[in-house]
């Protein structure tokens, strides 16, 4: 008696085409009708792996990671410089085509941030450099400057310490360096509300004041700072 085989399935001719037709794997160069183009490698019909993107429209370039259709991991986003080249723009972490992680922000040849992300916006920690010199380090959140940190300024004149909204906020100290004096107190909105100014380093200041702060006659003055300290930091506004 003849052994025989069960007959083979078979899918459907459209199935096999559509299996066909997908891209994955590594691809050469695909164009979009808009004229974007896209090298690089795919899944399931989705932009996954490491791959480099052009936009026509903006003349900007990501080349890096993708994973299901979006930048994610790490990469470098550059635009035309008109010169024939190209100027970075960011380099580091991505997550669902937003910057993510810990990454660089080029915003001029002077201007740039390196520090942490989260969702697109700088959040966590951070370092900015700005135009005119002046340096910011400390905490971040929702892409401003929030929570602990300092600001130098380009003669070594510094603010330590709260900051809210972009601006200081709460606590803080600020030295100025260059006259030897040094203010701590409470700030609201990038304004000293009140506190205590203090000599600092006279002996070593490059343009010291004429005379030394007179001492405080107050019979408690730290109860009295102290207690208007506190009117500032529980007033809401």
């Amino acid at each position: 008696m003849p052994f025989l085989h069960p007959p083979k399935t078979r899918e459907p001719l459209w199935k096999e085409w559509d299996y066909l037709a997908q891209k994955k794997g590594i691809h050469a160069t695909i164009y979009s009708v808009n004229g974007d183009e896209y090298t690089g490698e795919w899944l399931n019909n989705k932009r996954h792996g490491k791959g480099t993107y052009k936009w026509k429209e903006t003349n900007k370039v990501y080349d890096g990671d993708w994973k299901k259709g979006k930048r994610s991991g790490f990469g470098t986003l550059t635009h035309s410089d008109g010169k024939g080249g190209f100027t970075k723009e960011y380099s580091g972490g991505w997550k669902n085509d937003l910057r993510h992680g810990y990454g660089t922000e080029f915003y001029s040849d002077d201007k740039f941030y390196e520090g942490e992300w989260y969702a697109g916006k700088r959040s966590g920690w951070g370092r900015m450099y700005y135009e005119d010199g002046t340096i910011y380090e400390g905490e971040w959140y929702d892409d401003k400057r929030s929570g602990q940190g300092m600001l130098r300024l380009t003669n070594e004149n510094r603010y330590e310490g709260s900051w809210k909204d972009d601006k200081k906020n709460g606590v803080g100290k600020f030295y100025y360096l260059d006259t030897g004096q040094v203010f701590e107190g409470v700030w609201k909105d990038d304004v000293p509300k009140c506190g205590v100014m203090k000599d600092f380093g006279r002996e070593n200041a490059p343009e010291p004041t004429q005379y030394p702060i007179p001492e405080i006659k107050l019979a408690d003055p730290e109860a009295v700072i102290a207690d208007s300290e506190d009117q500032f930091l529980q007033d809401p506004e």
